[in-house]
């Protein structure tokens, strides 16, 4: 439960006493794990020395024998840990890895997010304050970060290269390509081109809509991908079975009809 270099989430030399049940934990994550209700960490108000024991009031150093409990420490998330660069954002009202510099709040989204983002990047309202897509968790759980994705949805970092590892490319919650599939989209053309369909399927057609640009269009049918007609994206979904290709039946037997029609004559 305890250790002085503290745990696998937090470098510090301290352990929080929960204000919930008055148990010593390294940190709130291995208090949650082990526990079956979750510890506020702002209202956390004491701490105990890993080095002597004594139980203090939650500051940065030990009353008594003068250990540092962590590099960083801040006094309203009362997180101890080595230094990152962590700022405390007033309006996410929780510490972020910075450099501070490096980052800006969007108010809409109710997120920090790198400077290059400013002014690039679609707003999803309070988008911070939904879990990850992926494990279900506090979007806040992972110490590595989140990752935006094009969409604006957000999902940890972890799990996002879990996803791409997995061969998954699309946004767990609007299915919006995660990241730019251009190059891939040029594979499938050659490889459509290079991949004929069966005569009784050339010329048949579908309804789709796609998830990239939500257009909605007919478009020529192949089993290898059916690509958006305004975009160009193949991350697309039908929107019911075949077309024309009934019709293409039906045009061949008006025109059998004909024939026989003529040999008559």
């Amino acid at each position: 439960m305890a250790s002085p270099g503290g745990c696998e989430h937090y470098v510090r030399s301290c352990l929080l006493k929960a204000p919930c049940c008055g148990k010593l934990y390294v940190c709130r994550l291995c208090h949650d794990a082990e526990e079956n209700h979750q510890m506020d960490r702002f209202r956390v108000s004491e701490v105990q020395c890993s080095a002597c024991q004594t139980v203090q009031q939650a500051q940065q150093t030990c009353q008594q024998c003068q250990v540092q409990f962590g590099e960083y420490y801040c006094n309203i998330c009362h997180l101890f840990d080595k230094d990152k660069k962590q700022y405390h954002c007033q309006p996410c009202g929780i510490c972020r890895i910075g450099p501070r510099e490096k980052y800006f709040h969007c108010d809409k989204c109710n997120l920090c997010l790198a400077q290059d983002l400013r002014g690039n990047h679609k707003c999803v309202e309070n988008v911070s304050r939904q879990n990850c897509p992926v494990c279900m968790e506090d979007i806040h759980t992972s110490r590595i970060g989140a990752h935006v994705l094009p969409c604006g949805h957000l999902l940890h970092k972890t799990c996002f290269d879990s996803m791409v590892r997995t061969g998954a490319y699309r946004c767990p919650l609007c299915m919006h390509s995660a990241w730019n599939m251009e190059d891939y989209w040029d594979q499938i053309d050659v490889e459509i081109t290079q991949t004929p369909m069966p005569t009784e399927y050339q010329g048949s057609t579908v309804k789709i809509v796609c998830n990239d640009c939500q257009a909605h269009c007919v478009v020529p049918f192949h089993v290898l991908g059916t690509k958006c007609s305004r975009c160009g994206s193949y991350n697309t979904a039908q929107e019911g079975g075949l077309i024309q290709r009934q019709q293409h039946q039906s045009d061949q037997d008006t025109e059998n009809e004909a024939e026989a029609d003529t040999e008559l004559e």
